[in-house]
Order: C-alpha cells, then structure tokens, then sequence
C-alpha cells in the first residue's frame, strides 16, 4: 500500500546506512543505498561522487521510489507483502524481487508484476507470502560468493524484514467506537424503571438543589405509574 512508502523507506535506510564503498561489493559505492548510476539517471545527469555523498533527503525518496517502489508496485501489494518485495528490490534488484514473489504465489516468472501476479498475492494470506518470500530470499543470498563477507548483515536484514512486513500485514484500520445508548429496564407494569442516580460531584446553590428536585419529580413520576396501573389492572 502506497501509505507504506515512509514507513518501508525509514526500515530499508537503516540496513543501508550511510556513505560505503567497499571494493568486495558488487554495486560499487552507495550513499543511503543510492549508486552513482542511479543517482545520474533520476536526479542528475553529470552527478559526481560529491554530489553522490551530499544526496538530500528528498532526492533519496525519489531515487528509492521511481527505481524500486514504482518497479515492483508496491502502492498495489497487500500492507507488509509491499515491503518485503521493496527491501529485496533495494537489496537484489526490483525483477529479481518480483520473481521471487511469482514464484512464491505460484504465477509465471517474468518479473513483471501486473494483474495476475497481483490477484495470485491478494488471493493468499500476506504472512504466508512473507514468510515464503524471506525463506526464498535468504537462500538467495546463501548461495551468493559473496555471503562469506556479508552473509551475517544480510541474515540479520532479512530477519528484521520479516517482522516488520509481518507486522505491517497485522495491522488494521481503527473504527471509531459508538458510543451506547444506556438500558433501560421495564418492570411488569410496563413502567420504565427509574434508574439510580450516580452520586454527582460535590456541589453547592441552586446547582445542587435543581439535582435534587429532579430526583424528587422522577420519584413521584414511578409511584404515580405504579398506582395508575394498579388502579386499571383491577378494572380488569
């Protein structure tokens, strides 16, 4: 669900981290995940490393959401399916992301996600395809030449991701509440009985003395009902 891009994004920034540019990764150097090659093709064309390095927070959403979020439709995904298929585009590419999740739901892997891919995740519950996207997922990554050096992060990435998505997957929208009318209860007489009156805050002058009538006028009102209808019930 698209209400979910912040949410998603704040989770996947934390796994990237900051400025990297280790020489065993195969992406080359990243600042907040962001490539070069992704940075000059959605932001700016003659961008430098500097430029890269001083990435503002507004252009990282836009990167994060036109090459990933948009690539994998994450605003049409069930709430928590949208971020496990998000965090594994960020981290494995958007069309290897979507083949996972086809073959999770059962539909061919072309790695485009369109309509039938969508009615295959929507037809089955979203923890079910969570936790066979993330068990897919990792087994990827185990199998990468790669995993000896960053093997542990990513474990660690795709547990946490598989709580958060579950607990996207939990949540609800929250219905206001109606608030009750009080009951009511009717003796045999067909009377409404008068209710008891809960003690009211300690009061003083005309206030407290109008409470007091009230009560007085609710009184005669019940044992003036209960004399009426004894009076016709002997009638009859």
């Amino acid at each position: 669900m698209d209400r979910n891009f912040a949410r998603a994004l704040a989770l996947v920034l934390k796994s990237e981290g900051g400025w990297s540019d280790n020489p065993a990764d195969p992406g080359g150097a990243t600042m907040k995940g962001v490539t070069l090659a992704n940075f000059r093709r959605y932001v700016k064309a003659d961008a430098t490393m500097a430029d890269l390095r001083s990435i503002s927070d507004a252009q990282v959403a836009a990167v994060y959401r036109r090459f990933y979020w948009d690539a994998v439709l994450g605003a049409e995904l069930p709430d928590g399916v949208d971020h496990a298929v998000f965090d594994f585009a960020v981290n494995s590419g958007p069309g290897r992301a979507a083949k996972y999740l086809q073959a999770a739901v059962g539909v061919a892997q072309d790695g485009r996600i369109g309509p039938a891919t969508l009615a295959a995740v929507k037809a089955r519950p979203a923890g079910v395809i969570i936790d066979a996207l993330c068990d897919a997922r990792l087994a990827f990554l185990q199998r990468l030449p790669t995993w000896k050096t960053f093997g542990r992060g990513w474990s660690d990435r795709v547990r946490s991701v598989r709580v958060q998505a579950l607990l996207m997957s939990a949540q609800r929208p929250v219905a206001p509440v109606a608030a009750s009318a009080p009951r009511v209860e009717t003796p045999a007489g067909g009377a409404p009985a008068v209710q008891p009156v809960p003690p009211a805050p300690p009061s003083s002058g005309k206030t407290a003395a109008a409470a007091g009538i009230l009560v007085l006028i609710a009184g005669a009102l019940a044992a003036f009902w209960h004399h009426v209808t004894g009076f016709f019930g002997g009638l009859f």
